[in-house]
């Protein structure tokens, strides 16, 4: 049991570490990509004589998230969202039906999940954007007890595609989050916290999995 057990974890450390990989070789493409595009964009604009300037609306009102269903609890005690969870980038302000949010409609910009650990809350809009990515996203309010808050933050920093914030919001003091589920731990000690990890890290419900989790916000 012991041994099928390392087997599994030393097997998703691996598929992270190909991923985290692969994923820094197409940000070195991605930068490429952007001085090239740069470089022929400043030269047409030098040829033609021509300032194109780009501008977004956005009255700031609130929108509703694409989103409908509820919350079925398993016999494990972790909540799945049964329904449907919107995907789609937006500029105005998401109402979500949970806090912390499962999913969602987001911004097109994710906070960066490669193990950071965040002082103030974040904003929702990213957040979700980072669960659509595969991160296991860690909550807590100040009812937390500290030495929870830096386990938790220790664990987090080692672990990539996941990220950590204050959550004053939220019902319970400690709160997992990952795209569609979500449950609450007691404590940093709670041998929920690391089963939670192992199947929701990169887990099957990542709607878009290897995607990045650095290159976005860091607050």
């Amino acid at each position: 049991m012991g041994s099928a057990k390392k087997t599994a974890s030393a097997a998703r450390k691996a598929r992270i570490e190909e991923m985290r990989r692969a994923e820094q070789a197409r940000e070195r493409r991605n930068r490429l990509l952007v001085v090239a595009a740069s470089v022929v964009v400043v030269a047409g604009l030098v040829v033609g004589g021509v300032l194109v300037v780009r501008s977004q609306k956005d009255d700031g009102t609130a929108s509703d998230a694409k989103t409908s269903g509820h919350f079925v609890t398993g016999k494990d005690g972790v909540k799945t969202w049964k329904g449907t969870l919107g995907r789609t980038h937006v500029t105005k302000k998401v109402t979500y039906p949970t806090e912390p949010p499962v999913g969602g409609d987001h911004n097109q910009v994710w906070m960066n999940c490669n193990g950071d650990v965040y002082a103030k809350a974040l904003n929702n809009m990213n957040a979700v954007h980072s669960l659509e990515h595969g991160a296991v996203w860690v909550t807590y309010t100040d009812k937390a007890a500290k030495a929870d808050v830096q386990a938790l933050a220790a664990k987090v920093k080692k672990t990539p595609y996941t990220l950590m914030s204050p959550d004053d919001k939220q019902a319970d003091p400690i709160m997992l989050t990952a795209w569609g589920h979500q449950r609450t731990v007691k404590s940093a000690s709670d041998a929920n916290v690391n089963a939670f990890f192992e199947q929701f890290v990169q887990g099957k419900q990542t709607p878009e999995p290897g995607a990045a989790c650095t290159g976005g916000l860091s607050q």
